[in-house]
Order: C-alpha cells, then structure tokens, then sequence
C-alpha cells in the first residue's frame, strides 16, 4: 500500500515546489484539501491523522498546534517551519550533517527540515569546527543574499507589487538589522558555536536563488590555511550526492558571474566554495536554491528517508 503524504498548508511557497516535484510520483499517495476546506481546522486535523506523513508548511505557532495533533493520531511528521528545529525531542533534517543524520532521520517521528540560510552556514562551518580547524567561540560574520520567495507569501507581493518597482533594484537589500533572526538559533545549534554569528540576511531582485557568505579573517585562522579548510569540506562530504565542495588551492580571480546565487536553482544541490585570499584570509561561499535544498528540495529528501525510498528519488 502506498503511504499517504498530507501536506498542511499546501498553498504556500514550499508546499507548491513541493508538490510540483513530487507530481509525477506513483509510490505515494499525495492527499489534498479543497481549497474551501484547506483551512478547515477540523478538515485538516482530519487529514493529518489519516496520513502517514504529515509535512507542514505553515507559519511557527501554527505549526505546533499541526505538530500535537500528529503526536496525538501516531502520525509522523516533518516540519518546514521554524518551530521546532532546536526542539526537545525532534531530529535536525539534515542528512549530510553527521554520520549518524540519516538513521536517525529514517527511525525519527519527527523532524525538523532545516532553514535556507543555516543550510548553507551549518554545512560551511560545522566541519570545520569538528576538525579542530575553527574555534566554536570565533567570532563569525555571515553575510547571505536570497531571492525573494524566501520570505514567503508576503515578501513576494511586496516584491512584485508594481507599485514598489523592486525588481527593478540595482542592488539587494539587506533586513532584520534591527532584531535576531529566526534562523540563528539552528546555525548556532548545529555549526556546534559557542556564540551567535553576526548575521546579516539580504533579499535581491530575483525570485529564487541564495548565495551565503563567511568571511574568515586570518587572526581567526591563525595559521590555518585554505587547503587545509577544502580537505576538511571534502573529507566530510566525499560521496554526497547533493553537496560539491570547490577548493581553490591558491587565490583565483573571480568574473562577474562567478558566484551566481542562482547557480543550484530547480535543483537540490548545493556548492560549498573557498577562496584563499593574500593576506592569509579564507572566503567561504554556499550557493543554493533557498526552495530546493534550502526547503522544498531538503523535505523530499527527508521525505525519502522516513519512508524507506531511495534518498535521492525525485531530486535533481
């Protein structure tokens, strides 16, 4: 029998690349709401204790309630949102993350699928902590550049609001200056820091797409050197479908195109970069799709593994 797969709150960003890409999958049953019903709090309890997967893609404090509900019906979940990624009880959804990520997505009733931005900054940095090659207590700076659908369903009206003439911006536009962001907890959680990481999230003028950006100083470094930084990346990712490393040996000279955030878009792959620089200094760079690997892309995977299917089935 084929598993039933309920995805509660199925208009929203993730959810529409969600099921796009799982359309033309037979292996399972993919259940829907009408749209009259869709926000049915009975109709959609409903359909979540009658999956065997329930994934959520739904604002934080709607998400819990979603998330008692499947503990109540013995249904599985995994949760897009914010809500319970440094929870008590849940499993960070991030396979390639430690040796054991993957058994203990497969065997997990709930888990928690990664945000767009630690994606990139965990994947960059928690080697490199691991490996003795970065102190958890470094002061770290990550600057990150997404397309506008990462903010969902409001950002993107903003954004193509004709009125606004955002598009037309030459250049992006940095936010949550004035607050912590919601994604700082998961990078400190799971890069294994001891301090938060100045982080400084932008939005440009294309809908998908995500550069993210850590520069290492060389006092950080001290006397740890680019190359050595690539044989930690690579060592920890060797095998890894989804993740390429590319380790310039010596410093490289970039064009204008070279570090596209749109680089990995309609995929679920994501390339980790280090530049050496001169002066002792190391730039390290994640490009990926903020709805493929940075959310729709990583809750198939995830998908996948709680269901017993092959990883890597349906993703590109």
């Amino acid at each position: 029998m084929r598993p039933k797969v309920y995805i509660d709150g199925q208009a929203g960003t993730t959810a529409l690349r969600i099921r796009e890409w799982l359309a033309g999958r037979s292996d399972i049953e993919l259940v829907t709401l009408p749209d009259a019903l869709r926000k049915d709090d009975s109709a959609r309890r409903e359909a979540i204790s009658n999956a065997d997967l329930a994934i959520l893609c739904l604002p934080d404090d709607a998400a819990r309630v979603a998330a008692r509900w499947a503990q109540e019906a013995g249904t599985r979940v995994l949760d897009a949102s914010t809500a319970h990624r440094v929870a008590e009880g849940w499993v960070y959804g991030m396979p390639e993350l430690t040796k054991d990520a993957r058994e203990r997505i497969r065997r997990a009733d709930r888990v928690a699928n990664p945000g767009c931005y630690p994606t990139g900054f965990v994947l960059l940095v928690a080697p490199l902590v691991r490996a003795g090659l970065l102190d958890a207590k470094a002061p770290l700076t990550c600057h990150a550049l997404s397309g506008y659908t990462g903010g969902g369903r409001a950002k993107i009206e903003r954004w193509e609001a004709p009125e606004r003439a955002l598009l037309s911006l030459p250049f992006e536009a940095p936010y949550s200056t004035e607050r912590v962001h919601k994604h700082v907890p998961e990078m400190v959680t799971y890069a294994g820091l001891a301090h938060e990481p100045y982080f400084v999230p932008a939005v440009g003028p294309f809908r998908t797409g995500m550069r993210v950006q850590i520069p290492l100083h060389a006092e950080l470094l001290r006397g740890v050197t680019a190359r050595q930084i690539g044989e930690a990346l690579q060592a920890a990712y060797t095998g890894e479908r989804f993740v390429r490393v590319f380790a310039a040996p010596e410093p490289v000279e970039l064009d204008e195109r070279s570090l596209d955030p749109r680089a990995c878009n309609d995929t679920n792959r994501i390339a980790l970069h280090v530049l050496p620089h001169p002066s002792g200094h190391v730039l390290l760079v994640a490009i990926l799709d903020n709805l493929g690997k940075g959310a729709s892309g990583a809750a198939i995977q995830n998908m996948n593994l709680m269901l017993g299917f092959p990883e890597d089935l349906g993703l590109v």
